[in-house]
């Protein structure tokens, strides 16, 4: 009986066999690699979010919306333009609005808005400044 065939098949057999494990053993040391990476990634994700985390109380705060009018960012200008508090009168001439009653009393209205909003501050009743 010639076993020659069968040893040759088996020839075949093993090199294909060890084809394959050369071809894993490639694979798994790349794998191991992207790994890595993404393990080394990890960490540095990990040490940002404790940086940020850490000096959120050092970040200031997000300035508040202003309500949806027009005068709003006027008022804010004549606040930044001037050295002192104002009066509602005053923001009135700023914005070049008459001096009638109503528009003084809507103008202080908006004032206080922006008192409660914590942008102005009312040191001396009717004495509005910019908050610091």
């Amino acid at each position: 009986m010639n076993i020659q065939p069968l040893l040759d098949a088996l020839d075949l057999q093993e090199d294909a066999a060890r084809a394959l494990a050369d071809d894993l053993r490639t694979q798994i040391d790349d794998l191991q690699t992207r790994l890595r990476q993404a393990e080394t990634h990890l960490e540095h994700l990990a040490i940002t979010r404790k940086t940020v985390t850490g000096r959120a109380d050092r970040l200031p705060a997000a300035a508040p919306e202003l309500p949806e009018h027009p005068d709003y960012p006027r008022i804010l200008a004549a606040f930044n333009d001037a050295t002192g508090p104002l009066r509602a009168k005053d923001v009135c001439e700023a914005l070049g609005h008459e001096l009638l009653p109503k528009n003084v009393e809507g103008t202080r209205a908006k004032l206080k808005r922006l008192v409660k909003l914590e942008i102005l501050t009312e040191a001396d009743t009717g004495n509005f400044a910019r908050k610091q």
